[in-house]
This record gives C-alpha cells, structure tokens and sequence, in this order.
C-alpha cells in the first residue's frame, strides 16, 4: 500500500469517525491536519480519489457512506438520512437536514415505506439490543402495536422505549439492564415518530 493509498484510507476513517460519532462533518482544514496535508486542495483531490472509489459520494455537501463490506456485492441497498441523535431535540424528525445519508439494505429497509436513522444514546434499551452509540434504523409511522420499540416525541425530545397501552394511559417502558431507568407514563396526547427496525452498530459505517 502506498503513501497516498494509507492517507487516503486514514482520511477516510477520520471523516466516517466524525460524522457518525458528533454529526458533524469536518473541514478540509481538520481533515488536512489529521492526515498530513497543508493545502485543502490536496484534501479535495483526496475526497475526490475516495468518491472515485466508492467510499463516499457528495451530494450537495452530503457526504454519503456504503457500510463496510458493501462494496462488491449484488445486495440492493437505499439510501437513509441520518438525522441527528435520540437524546436531542427532534421536534420534526422527517424534515430534519441530513447529518449523512448511509447505504441499508432493501433487506431491512423495505421498498415502499419511509426510514430514517438516529444515533442511540444511553444504555436504557440495551437489553433490547441497542447499545450506546449505535445507528438506529425507524420506519416512520405514527401508530404502534404493544411491545414494540418505539421512537417517542416527549417535550420536543426524542427518546426510544417499548410501546404499552393500558386503558388511557400509554406506558413506555426501558428495556435495560440498568434499573435506574423507570417506565414513562403518558395520556395519548403524545406523538410516536417510527418503529425501530433494526440496530446497527456505528462499525458498520
């Protein structure tokens, strides 16, 4: 592997590692500082080598990733926003600008119906197979049936747990090793944003 093969794969993993931990994408100045290089147009010339490969594509200054591994096979895939974090203010979920957009397999992400992406927080699911820092997969919908994780909008934040209903009351209970998470109990005047899919560990992007 040459030099400008091992600065482009580290300036890759860099850019990947940004975005999907702080959802922010770098600057040509930042990326330049990590992999070695003082003129953002040797950055450029660097992104443009990546996009060559397939590694990432841009679309008006989105940067688009294909999970690890996906690059030569026949599985069809979609194209997903990620759209923020679960722990943070998410009044509109759908109509948030995409932080990136990521390659899912049709496999999970269903042709017909409208997905998008959260970046897991905390550990009061984690016995339901989400972990802290993971990339949650939700198909949007505004309905749930019991049990189901759900992705819920409480005073304008958005928070995963399983969805009951009990008489008037919705319950949305943690599914945690952690007992120091407590059920939330609401009136039906709440709004559900999506049903998880499917977890997928950020190592995968």
């Amino acid at each position: 592997m040459d030099r400008t093969t091992k600065k482009d794969l580290q300036g890759y993993s860099y850019i990947r590692n940004t975005i999907m931990h702080s959802g922010v994408t770098p600057s040509l100045r930042e990326i330049g500082k990590v992999v070695g290089y003082s003129s953002p147009r040797s950055v450029q010339l660097m992104l443009n080598r990546l996009e060559k490969q397939g590694l990432i594509k841009r679309v008006e200054g989105v940067i688009r990733f294909a999970a690890k591994g996906a690059l030569n096979t026949t599985e069809q895939t979609v194209e997903i926003p990620l759209v923020g974090s679960v722990a943070c203010g998410l009044p509109t979920l759908a109509e948030q600008a995409p932080e990136a957009m990521l390659e899912v397999s049709t496999k999970i992400a269903h042709p017909g119906s409208r997905y998008f992406l959260l970046r897991a927080n905390g550990t009061s699911m984690n016995r339901a197979g989400i972990r802290d820092g993971d990339l949650v997969l939700v198909r949007q919908q505004a309905a749930a049936d019991q049990g189901e994780k759900v992705v819920a909008l409480i005073n304008d934040e958005a928070t995963i747990k399983r969805f009951y209903r009990e008489g008037d009351v919705v319950i949305l209970k943690p599914d945690s090793t952690d007992k120091s998470h407590k059920p939330i109990i609401l009136s039906e005047e709440f709004q559900i944003q999506g049903v998880v899919v499917a977890a997928l560990p950020s190592s995968l992007y």
